[in-house]
């Protein structure tokens, strides 16, 4: 075997090492940043260093300050733990090193994004005509997607937002829910609306959009340029809005309808979850994370467009050598920022491909099975859970915020799982995210066992 190979079994093996071991390892890291810093020769060596030496010198530094965010006990946030197919296919795509820019650098690469976008769509229930943009996540996602909407309703009103700016462009409204998602508010900073711009639409009891406020809302604004932005999954509680009635009030007004569904609009692949995203293909964006739900490697998202030549024209260059290269639909560097990206598509394409319809659907309403279970066990132990349990979230209090702090604190400390802590509607609370793939019954009793065991030492 040549030097190469064998760096590269080598890597192999250090991986699945970490990830054979994840169902047993503590969650918590072994060392913190500050143990790190000063393990690690933070000196740059003049000489070069052979590559095999390199690769243990990393690992040898690096593997103690791992957080077991791929295994099956990880919920503190909306992190999914990539699927075998796809963990494979992105070292595969690692080693094969493609620039997705265009199908002159990487045939494989747009035909795999073009494909697995196909299958998204009809994943989801969008338009099959729909453009999807691969991007990083959420956040790439909402920006493209309402930098697209920014470009549409600004040239209804007969202003060329690309060539002239928004100085002297007419106003444009955005309607959001009271509990959108930061990153909401980030794209607008970005895109130079700025947070104030937003017109906020009140939440009803479990977190999702209030419509008939909408519809207040709506009436009693300016008319003109609008854009509705609209969530499938609130980060707190799982909540998804009435997308259906709140698409029907915005197309009354002329809106542009952004759909923010990080992770909620997976539901759309559950038929008995599907109910909770009724009216999702009337919207004209939406954003979607790969890395969340369907348990791609990080990181990787979707911006997704009903309009893609709009989506194009906000989005693409003008630089001749640097266009999608012609054809009747736009290339894959036109729908995202980035030119110099790397080729997300192959792991997409493989977790599809591993899981199929079926197997999707499955991951999405056992996730949602378990986070019930989850529930009803910390409630049965004497917890709190505050929120309507509709998705994969539930939201738990242990008293005062002090003493939710205190628990959360120990449980992370403890290292059987590992959960975070969030303030929703002024209280301090547990939030429980179940989205790992390989997450058992098992691994949720053992959790609660944890969990109950620190709270009950906190009382003492």
């Amino acid at each position: 075997m040549d030097d190469l190979t064998l760096l590269f079994q080598r890597a192999a093996d250090v991986a699945a090492r970490h990830r054979s071991g994840l169902p047993v390892t503590p969650v918590r890291p072994e060392a913190d940043a500050a143990t790190l810093r000063l393990a690690v020769d933070t000196v740059l060596r003049e000489a070069p260093t052979p590559a095999s030496e390199v690769l243990e010198e990393l690992v040898t530094a690096f593997a103690p300050g791992l957080v077991a965010t791929p295994g099956p006990r990880f919920f503190g946030f909306v992190i999914g733990g990539a699927m075998p197919a796809a963990s494979a296919a992105d070292m595969v795509a690692v080693g094969w090193d493609q620039c997705a820019f265009n199908g002159a650098l990487s045939p494989a690469a747009a035909v795999a994004e073009e494909v697995a976008g196909g299958w998204l769509k009809t994943l989801l229930g969008l338009p099959p005509g729909a453009s999807v943009g691969f991007v990083t996540g959420a956040q790439g996602a909402n920006t493209v997607c309402l930098a697209t909407a920014r470009q549409h309703v600004l040239a209804e009103a007969g202003w060329d937002v690309g060539r002239d700016g928004l100085r002297g462009a007419p106003m444009v409204r955005v309607v959001a829910g009271a509990e959108r998602h930061a990153t909401i508010d980030r794209a607008l900073r970005l895109l130079g609306f700025g947070t104030a711009v937003v017109e906020e639409v009140a939440a009803d009891a479990n977190g999702a959009l209030d419509v008939a406020d909408l519809a207040e809302v709506l009436d009693r604004g300016e008319q003109g340029p609008t854009i509705v932005c609209l969530q499938a999954g609130n980060v707190n509680t799982g909540a998804c809005d009435d997308l259906r009635r709140a698409c029907a009030l915005a197309r009354q007004h002329g809106a542009w309808v952004h759909v923010d569904g990080a992770f909620g609009l997976w539901a759309a692949a559950s038929p008995t979850r599907a109910h909770l995203v009724d009216g999702i293909d009337l919207a004209d964006s939406w954003s979607c994370d790969g890395h969340k739900w369907l348990n791609v490697p990080y990181d990787c998202g979707f911006a997704i467009c009903a309009h893609p030549q709009v989506h194009a024209a906000a989005l693409s260059y003008t630089a001749a050598y640097l266009t999608g290269q012609g054809g009747p639909t736009p290339a894959m560097g036109d729908l995202v920022p980035e030119s110099s990206r790397r080729a997300r598509g192959f792991a997409v394409w493989a977790a599809l491909r591993e899981l199929g319809r079926d197997g999707v659907a499955d991951l999405v309403d056992r996730c949602c099975g378990l986070a019930q279970r989850f529930a009803e066990g910390l409630e049965v132990g004497g917890a709190t859970v505050v929120n309507d349990v509709v998705l994969n979230q539930v939201l738990v209090s242990f008293g005062s915020d002090a003493r939710t702090d205190q628990v959360i604190d120990g449980v992370q400390r403890d290292g059987t799982c590992w959960l975070g802590g969030t303030t929703w509607r002024g209280r301090r609370l547990m939030r429980v995210s179940v989205s790992n793939w390989s997450t058992t019954e098992a691994d949720v009793d053992r959790s609660v066992a944890a969990i109950l065991r620190v709270a009950a030492a906190s009382q003492s």
